[in-house]
């Protein structure tokens, strides 16, 4: 079990300020409030359709919204695009996968590493002006993200072959590979059976424990997300209906309805 109080959380590192966010005529995201702090792991949950996967875009970057701001690391944002998101520290995982299929795992992961390269793609190229010895540093940390992972067998098997618990483990892998503050997990565990989820969750406990990063997570399986979460936010039809540490939330009547879908 997760314990809380073992660990130090800090203060806020992100602050989704009165997001809403439109596509055409139809809501998404309603007028929605929640902070991250630093080092905890905060999951997002709620019903199919209920605007999770739209925060973590918005997050990220990916889509800009029609009203509020994001305040990241104390700066304020009206919009985030992926790529200053990606500078800032910002990584994420997606629900479907996005891995080079043909590519090994190494490779793959070597792909997250891009963004820290400092050496220019022609030095690369013809191993000069010190990309040599850069690209040894950066094996170097994605060898012991493999290690970390415990896919080590693996290293030099195209992603493609293998099964799809370890496809996700590559993926996130890959996104530990730009050394995030903050790692957005976009279903982490769909698609896995019980074992396979068990190890995930470990993984995503250390990752939170031994190198201090902070998380977010979407995440359907229940269990999971009141085992690891040390806040969770509740959306429903693109509104926010709960917040809070995982017992709060688990006793609060409106998540309650939302769920069990209970008239009263």
């Amino acid at each position: 079990m997760h314990q809380v109080n073992e660990k130090k959380i800090g203060d806020v590192i992100l602050d989704m300020q009165s997001i809403s966010l439109s596509f055409g005529g139809v809501k998404a995201l309603t007028n929605i409030s929640f902070n991250v702090k630093e080092h905890e792991i905060r999951s997002i949950i709620g019903p199919n359709g209920a605007g999770k996967s739209s925060m973590l875009n918005v997050i990220n970057g990916v889509y800009t919204p029609q009203e509020g701001s994001i305040v990241f690391d104390n700066k304020n944002f009206d919009k985030m695009s992926p790529r200053r998101a990606a500078e800032m520290g910002i990584a994420r995982t997606f629900q479907n996968l996005a891995l080079f299929k043909g590519m090994s795992v190494l490779d793959n992961i070597m792909s997250g590493r891009n963004l820290r390269m400092k050496s220019g793609l022609l030095s690369q190229a013809f191993r000069i002006f010190g990309a040599e010895k850069e690209e040894i540093q950066h094996r170097e940390y994605v060898e012991n993200i493999i290690d970390f992972l415990e896919i080590q067998a693996y290293r030099k098997t195209p992603v493609g072959r293998l099964p799809y618990g370890l496809q996700k483990r590559v993926d996130l892998g890959r996104a530990l590979a730009m050394e995030p503050r903050l790692l957005l997990l976009d279903e982490p565990m769909a698609g896995m059976n019980i074992e396979e989820k068990q190890d995930m969750s470990r993984f995503i406990l250390d990752v939170n424990d031994e190198f201090g990063t902070t998380i977010v997570l979407i995440e359907h399986d229940m269990g999971v997300v009141m085992d690891i979460s040390d806040r969770v936010v509740v959306l429903d039809y693109g509104k926010k209906i709960g917040d809070g540490t995982p017992a709060e939330v688990r006793t609060n009547e409106d998540v309650i309805r939302a769920y069990l879908g209970v008239e009263h």
